[in-house]
């Protein structure tokens, strides 16, 4: 047994190894790697993700998933005839004509959708002062709602985006695409800097027509709301869009450590702070929760729903409270 069990375990490994293999070697655009990382590396980050986002899944996400995001209509099924109790709305009159019995449609909910993420790969998204960078925790909650919705059957897609669109990975079905996604989020590339939501929202409203549930990560620094929150609306309208903001501890609350430079990371300028004096400190707060604030009102206007979540701790809570809060909406 214990052999049958290491059997398949290579062949799980052979099989992610050979798929993981040639995206290493390849130049194009869509396969370039943000850093030189060995197959091996990337395929152990890559499981190591796999299997921490599996028991959250399996126990607590799939269920869930399920009963918030369910079909977005009723496709038609069949013809039958008339039983007493159906709805008289739904008589097919040219099969009642036809046939002279009275018949009725059928009808089954759409349960397959398309789910999409549109994240955010700007350099602002490279920064955490805990376990993980902002990027790396927004690639693992996007992995456990991803593998929710594959586990469900549904199609899975992604828009990497800075201040342009940098990758579309199109929408389809299927483990191997989710591991594509998730290799994606965490390595790929980026050549722009700075963040451009409304220009992502934009490509949504333009390419995406028919509805479907999109979440939309990022930090929401650095682009004012001004700028985005028109598109926002409209891809609020026709999608089930829900805003996922990852932050970090550190851009809100700055700790004493005396005089020290830094730089803002989309636009290289360079800041000097002694952190030090009270004052100092205070005032960079109040200046990042007026900027998280106005993001925040931004979203609540528009009727978009937002998922909490701080790079470098558990995000498995915050995942919970936001479908107990989509069922309670729902009953």
């Amino acid at each position: 047994m214990p052999r049958n069990g290491a059997a398949a375990g290579d062949q799980r490994e052979g099989l992610l190894a050979s798929f993981f293999a040639p995206w290493r070697g390849s130049a194009a655009k869509e396969d370039r790697a943000s850093a030189p990382v060995s197959t091996a590396e990337l395929l152990a980050r890559v499981r190591h993700i796999e299997i921490r986002t599996r028991k959250l899944v399996t126990e607590a996400l799939a269920g869930a998933y399920l009963s918030t995001f369910k079909g977005q209509g009723m496709e038609f099924s069949e013809v039958r005839e008339y039983a007493p109790g159906d709805d008289i709305r739904s008589v097919d009159w040219n099969v009642t004509s036809r046939t002279g019995d009275l018949h009725v449609k059928k009808f089954v909910e759409e349960r397959e959708q398309t789910v999409l993420f549109l994240l955010d790969v700007s350099r602002s998204f490279a920064f955490g002062s805990r376990r993980d960078f902002k990027r790396a925790t927004a690639a693992e909650v996007s992995a456990a709602l991803a593998f929710s919705a594959i586990r469900s059957g549904d199609r899975v897609g992604a828009v990497l985006f800075t201040d342009r669109a940098e990758i579309r990975l199109p929408a389809r079905k299927g483990r191997r695409h989710g591991l594509r996604v998730l290799r994606d989020l965490l390595y790929f590339e980026p050549e722009g800097a700075g963040t451009d939501i409304a220009e992502a929202l934009g490509l949504l409203n333009r390419a995406v027509r028919r509805r479907a549930t999109v979440f939309l990560v990022s930090d929401f620094v650095g682009d004012p709301p001004a700028r985005w929150v028109r598109p926002l609306r409209v891809a609020a309208r026709r999608h089930d869009l829900i805003a996922v903001r990852v932050t970090d501890r550190r851009e809100h609350e700055i700790p004493d450590v005396g005089l020290v430079e830094l730089e803002d990371a989309e636009s290289g300028t360079p800041v000097r702070l002694d952190t030090s004096d009270r004052r100092v400190r205070e005032a960079f707060s109040r200046r990042a929760l007026r900027t998280r604030a106005a993001a925040s009102r931004a979203l609540r206007e528009t009727g978009v729903d937002m998922v909490e979540i701080t790079a470098g701790e558990p995000y498995d809570a915050p995942l919970r409270k936001f479908f107990r809060m989509r069922e309670r909406r729902r009953r």
